[in-house]
């Protein structure tokens, strides 16, 4: 029962939110809206907003025209030999980034070959664990770095054959 209460009440909340709104202009010209009558102010009614839908909005260029007219074209020629010049920077920056994973990837494997040692003052040697993981963390997130590099240059590649 008190479900049936909660759920009319919630239903209600709606017709609560409706308000009057009032239009107050004082000697200067200052224009003032307001929820209550103020003296001197003018009740507005707003017609509701007209909305339209996306598909249906005109649209102002036609399906097969990509950019204005006098929009400057380039010939094929010219944007075949930028396409391979972009390729080329790519394939390069990719090699580069290849070379550097492995440079990466070989810091990684000599780091975990290579833990941490420190002195006691009783002259024995323990394993410095801490500064051990800070190191192998810093090393795997540059891998991770240059793994993702390596990625997103193939996928520019890609998009470009």
């Amino acid at each position: 029962m008190k479900l049936r209460y909660l759920l009319a009440a919630l239903c209600a909340c709606p017709l609560l939110a409706q308000a009057e709104i009032y239009k107050s202009v004082d000697a200067d010209g200052h224009v003032t809206y307001s929820s209550s009558p103020i003296k001197g102010s003018k009740r507005i009614i707003l017609e509701p907003a007209a909305t339209t839908s996306s598909s249906t909005a005109p649209s102002s260029r036609q399906r097969g025209e990509s950019s204005p007219r006098d929009f400057p074209r380039v010939d094929g020629a010219t944007q075949r030999g930028r396409d391979d010049t972009r390729r080329r920077i790519l394939a390069e920056e990719l090699a580069a980034e290849e070379k550097l994973l492995a440079e990466a990837r070989q810091s990684l494997k000599e780091g975990e070959a290579n833990p941490e040692v420190l002195k006691g003052k009783d002259g024995k040697t323990y394993r410095n664990v801490a500064k051990y993981d800070e190191k192998i963390k810093t090393l795997n997130d540059q891998v991770d770095l240059h793994q993702n590099n390596v990625e997103a240059l193939k996928t520019e590649l890609s998009k470009l054959k």
